[in-house]
């Protein structure tokens, strides 16, 4: 959460904790075997030159445009951080009990629009969330589909055990790049709370959720122009960082 710098990927050694234990991270961001398997076939080719950092940014362009959405131009030349920051991904990363003031600010903090806030949400259109993550919101809320709820709520008990149990973050076409998580807002079927604020409250982004909703193609563009900008918050360059040879621990 310092930026693109691939500093997520760094496990944790005796100088400082890393990023993948930090409350929006645990037991949700998966797949890093995933980058090491691409590192170790990079280095065996070309060592010592393409940096996890870019590796994590193509990653995320091919994984779209695989499930069905839009491509776009990565910038490369991003170098590795050496550290990794627990404290920063715990305040700068929003929880899935956001409120829609906390996500236009924490998104604002790091130099993106309303726009691109509501765009990169999409994101949602795939994944899968833990129960605990939305558990309070099929219990006890009032913006939500009855029928929706009523089938989260058959997976994810109110209490006790359970809070491990995944469901998709978009129940319509979980495994597709596409516009259905709007949909689901304006049906009152986001699955987490702070998905459900984008819409429904009278709200500064309910307009473009529904646009969303209306334009697939508005949709993919603005999402590919956001995943741009964000790939170039806070990298590094020149002789600033590494290029890792292991992604999970510095050189």
């Amino acid at each position: 959460r310092q930026g693109c710098d691939a500093s997520v990927l760094l496990d944790d050694t005796a100088n400082f904790t890393g990023e993948k234990g930090a409350g929006p991270n645990a037991g949700s961001l998966r797949g890093f075997g995933v980058i090491d398997a691409i590192k170790l076939l990079l280095e065996a080719l070309c060592p010592r030159t393409v940096s996890c950092a870019d590796i994590l940014a193509v990653a995320a362009r091919d994984s779209v445009v695989a499930l069905g959405g839009p491509s776009w131009t990565v910038q490369l030349g991003r170098r590795d951080s050496t550290t990794a920051s627990l404290s920063t991904v715990n305040t700068d990363l929003p929880s899935p009990a956001s409120s829609l003031s906390t996500l236009l600010a924490v998104f604002a903090k790091k130099g993106l629009s309303s726009t691109d806030m509501v765009a990169l949400s999409g994101a949602h259109t795939v994944g899968q969330a833990q129960c605990q993550n939305f558990r309070a919101r099929i219990y006890n809320e009032t913006n939500i589909d009855a029928s929706f709820a009523a089938t989260r709520r058959a997976g994810c008990p109110a209490t006790g055990g359970g809070g491990g149990a995944l469901a998709p973050l978009d129940a319509s076409t979980p495994n597709a790049f596409d516009n259905g998580y709007y949909s689901d807002l304006v049906a009152q079927r986001g699955l987490l709370h702070s998905d459900q604020q984008l819409f429904g409250g009278g709200g500064s982004t309910d307009a473009q959720v529904r646009s969303y909703a209306a334009s697939p193609a508005q949709f993919q563009s603005d999402f590919a122009a956001a995943m741009v900008k964000m790939g170039g918050i806070g990298v590094l360059t020149g002789s600033s960082g590494q290029v890792r040879r292991n992604c999970r621990r510095v050189n």
